[in-house]
């Protein structure tokens, strides 16, 4: 049998497709008047792009950036953790996942670039903030 190949080709997520989705989770959050925290980060959950809107609440520009990291690490929307094993998780990884909604993976051609998360309004307004994010550069929405 052949040995593995040493490496593998990648997408990944340049500084302006971070933009261009941050820019779209802005005009969704401006249409909507809700004011936002929005993070992007890469597949290691780096950050990518910030911004904290006018008005948009202090404390959820941390949950914000957890959501993006959860939706990353675990390559399907944040507050699909199983609740039984939520807390366990959340304290392993110095609380930097979260089971609140609101954060999207950034998936395209079927990999995973990153996750974009969002807080400040409703969970639901969160979610539709990410979701155009991810329209703005065609990725793919894995939300029901």
């Amino acid at each position: 049998m052949p040995a593995a190949a040493p490496t593998r080709p990648a997408l990944k997520l340049t500084h302006e497709g971070a933009l261009t989705m941050l820019a779209a989770a802005l005009a969704k959050a401006n249409e909507l008047g809700v004011p936002q925290n929005i993070n992007i980060v890469d597949e290691g959950g780096n950050l990518v792009a910030f911004v904290r809107m006018d008005g948009a609440r202090l404390l959820s520009r941390e949950t914000s950036l957890s959501k993006a990291i959860t939706a990353a690490s675990h390559r399907q929307p944040s507050g699909r953790l199983n609740p039984v094993d939520a807390p366990n998780l959340q304290h392993a990884a110095g609380q930097r996942l979260t089971n609140l909604v609101g954060g999207l993976p950034i998936i395209v051609d079927g990999q995973c670039l990153g996750g974009i998360g969002v807080g400040s309004g409703t969970g639901e307004q969160d979610v539709e903030v990410a979701r155009a994010g991810l329209r703005a550069i065609g990725a793919q929405d894995q939300t029901p």
